[in-house]
């Protein structure tokens, strides 16, 4: 056992006679590290990714509501009585009549 253990140590079988066979898996076993490595690289790149998307998204949700509810508070008819009555303008104390128009061929 001592000497199995002493040969892995010392990297015999990367110098034996039938090293090449072992050279080409350690080769190949690089390979796939390194291919493995660039993969969660991405998927990690990507999941950063989503993270700043799904915070954009709730600020412009955020920023669309509060622009609504300003938007709410301009059409109501108190706010836009309020500003035309700088400029003297008043609503109308009759209701605006009908127009009936009728097309004969």
């Amino acid at each position: 056992m001592n000497s199995g253990f002493y040969n892995i140590l010392k990297a015999n079988f990367l110098i034996s006679s039938d090293a090449v066979k072992n050279w080409r898996f350690i080769v190949f076993c690089t390979l796939l590290a390194i291919i493995m490595i660039a993969c969660s690289h991405s998927a990690e790149r990507k999941v950063h990714k989503i993270a700043a998307l799904n915070h954009q998204v709730l600020e412009l949700r955020s920023e669309f509501l509060d622009v609504r509810s300003s938007l709410m508070k301009l059409k109501m008819e108190s706010t836009l009585t309020s500003k035309m009555a700088g400029r003297g303008i008043k609503p109308s104390e009759t209701p605006p009549n009908k127009i009936k128009i009728k097309i004969t061929d």
